[in-house]
């Protein structure tokens, strides 16, 4: 090989190589990333010596300052390097700063930068709750076509809200506290079943709602009931049943070492966080426990396998490791759940979580397979898609 062209060759290496994507190996210690292949051959000690050159030059090279971020003109990169700032992945973890990025992202109209600042004020990301924040920006995702958007709203009553238009960006050292009515309450203590026929000329006598009210119904009614209540979230039943069946074995009154409660195990706190007031009793357990694997979903871009991750271990655990957690109980889990579904683990990817025939909300991927290049490691900073 002639001198330039090794040198050209060896330009090229610098140039495309990419050790985040060499290194893209979960929780292997041994591992290590792939030589370029201009040097493939060397002895040794060269070749690890200047791969770790290539790894701080092309690290450096992908550096950009948060001033020149805020100059740019590409919504997909705000909303790319708010992701980064928002999880800490690749970037210092900071709230603010992706707040500050989403919010150019939102004003050149992404649709999916506003449902994320909507839902970074509905929660209590950014140090307070502001509900009449979260759902202006949640309005103008709506108004933007991000399906998800109406999920969120659904939760409050904005009939007498005053929702501002054009909200602001808010960051954490200004945060107000407000709320929202709610609706109606998230479940009623029981469910009595529909009685008498529906008037003449109204159509076909609806499906009585079947009645769970007891500690101990059966299989077959809690069956019933999840057949009913997983299409209103967006859920293929035969999921919802394959996770109460890991969860408790579809006993209304199980209860774990964690205080984890009822049909899908609900630990208090994620009881308080979907309106739950008694997790004992089968109808609110269902609903929470669904509410979350639905806002789970939503919040891993459609991916089952870190939605049941992150109903078993939490969203936080799965999002500081960059997929499932390396938690045997958490591994176990995800397979126990396949396993039910008649799939194996990499299955997973294939399953419809969504009831047969109900589409997708715009923004929302599925049927990924898992560990392959467009899994949410990668597919999450890909410009343009919820991640």
């Amino acid at each position: 090989m002639s001198d330039s062209k090794f040198i050209n060759n060896l330009t090229q290496s610098f140039v495309n190589y990419d050790p985040w994507s060499a290194c893209r190996v979960r929780y292997d210690r041994t591992a290590q990333p792939a030589a370029p292949a201009a040097v493939r051959g060397w002895p040794r000690w060269p070749r690890r010596f200047l791969l770790v050159l290539l790894t701080l030059v092309s690290a450096r090279a992908s550096a950009i300052s948060f001033d020149e971020l805020q100059q740019s003109a590409d919504a997909g990169v705000l909303l790319d390097w708010g992701k980064r700032y928002f999880y800490g992945v690749q970037a210092p973890q900071s709230v603010d700063r992706a707040i500050q990025l989403f919010c150019l992202a939102a004003r050149q109209g992404s649709g999916e930068a506003q449902y994320r600042l909507g839902d970074i004020y509905a929660r209590t990301l950014a140090g307070r709750r502001d509900e009449v924040l979260a759902a202006a920006w949640l309005l103008k995702a709506a108004r933007s076509k991000y399906g998800a958007a109406k999920v969120r709203l659904a939760q409050w009553d904005l009939t007498a809200a005053e929702i501002a238009t054009e909200p602001e960006c808010v960051l954490s050292g200004q945060m107000l506290a407000r709320t929202l009515p709610r609706p109606h309450p998230v479940a009623p203590p029981s469910i009595p079943p529909l009685a008498g026929p529906v008037p003449p000329g109204t159509g076909k006598n609806p499906p009585a709602v079947p009645k769970v009210t007891g500690k101990a119904p059966t299989r077959g009614a809690i069956e019933r009931l999840v057949r009913l209540l997983a299409p209103d979230f967006g859920l293929n039943p035969e999921l919802v049943l394959a996770v109460v069946e890991v969860e408790s074995n579809f006993s209304p009154s199980a209860q774990s070492p964690k205080r984890a409660q009822g049909l899908m195990q609900l630990i208090p706190a994620t009881a308080r966080r979907f309106g739950v007031a008694d997790p004992w009793d089968p109808h609110q357990n269902l609903r929470g426990g669904m509410a979350y694997l639905r806002w789970l979903l939503d919040h891993f871009d459609g991916d089952l396998r870190l939605a049941l991750a992150g109903y078993n271990a939490g969203e936080g655990a799965v999002s500081l490791h960059g997929g499932i957690p390396p938690y045997t109980e958490t591994r176990n889990y995800v397979r126990r759940v396949a396993r039910v579904l008649g799939v194996s683990e990499d299955g997973l990817g294939a399953v419809d979580t969504r009831p047969r025939g109900q589409m997708r909300p715009p923004g929302v991927r599925e049927g990924r397979k898992a560990d392959a290049p467009g899994d949410w490691r990668s597919g999450f900073f890909a410009v343009g898609e919820s991640g």
